[in-house]
């Protein structure tokens, strides 16, 4: 049966199913709805109302991390390790992940400079202590491509735009997590699970939170409106 994925733009759970098939070189259909405006048939197919949604057929599966080990019981070219242990221990470091992704919610949602300084703290201490774990590279694991790296490539992308907002310090003086994130920034895969959008999508979402980094986002270093080049 053919594959469908249901996506949403900016969706970081999303990019993970795609990644994950692009590395099985599965052939798959992709369709993109506006969470905002929910249409009848994704309800019908999403109890919880979120993305990503994989279809085979007329069976639906949501939630990534069942679509991931649902791809890795039945597709080729497996991404988790063979090993029992070495296995469970991945599928941690892939919920430490999703704990990242929240705390990345919690930095651009921050309505004021103190909880935002916070939130660079929490998200900080979290890089620092994948520095410790870190192996030689250039993946999570050292040579071989892993669930892992599928969960943390669309964390570094948020990254590509935040360094352009400013200098927040979260991934200075880490060298093996900088190394990580420029291994997954240049795969095909990771690079490929978003189209070239991204980032101005990115920004507009940002800037329409209203929160302090939207404030620090229409300030730029020559004064200029940073939303003039930008959808209303």
């Amino acid at each position: 049966m053919s594959l469908h994925l249901i996506s949403h733009t900016l969706c970081p759970y999303v990019q993970r199913a795609a990644i994950s098939l692009a590395e099985k070189e599965v052939t798959f259909e992709r369709t993109y709805i506006d969470l905002a405006n929910k249409p009848d048939w994704f309800l019908a197919v999403s109890p919880l109302g979120k993305t990503p949604v994989l279809l085979e057929g007329e069976a639906a599966i949501f939630e990534s991390a069942v679509i991931l080990e649902y791809l890795e019981e039945t597709q080729p070219n497996p991404l988790h390790p063979r090993d029992a242990l070495e296995r469970a221990r991945h599928r941690a470091w892939m919920e430490f992940g999703s704990a990242v992704l929240n705390d990345i919610a919690g930095f651009y949602s921050a309505s004021d400079d103190r909880g935002f300084e916070a939130k660079i703290a929490v998200l900080r201490e979290k890089f620092k202590r994948l520095e410790a774990e870190l192996e030689a590279g250039p993946y999570f694991a050292g040579d071989r491509f892993s669930l892992v790296d599928v969960v943390f490539g669309p964390v570094f992308r948020y990254f590509d735009v935040f360094d352009q907002i400013g200098a927040f310090g979260i991934l200075a003086d880490l060298p093996k997590v900088d190394s990580w994130r420029q291994a997954l920034g240049s795969r095909g895969s990771v690079e490929n699970a978003v189209g070239n959008d991204y980032p101005s999508l990115l920004r507009v979402f940002l800037l329409r939170r209203n929160a302090h980094l939207s404030s620090l986002m229409r300030t730029t270093r020559n004064g200029r409106d940073d939303t003039a080049d930008m959808e209303a």
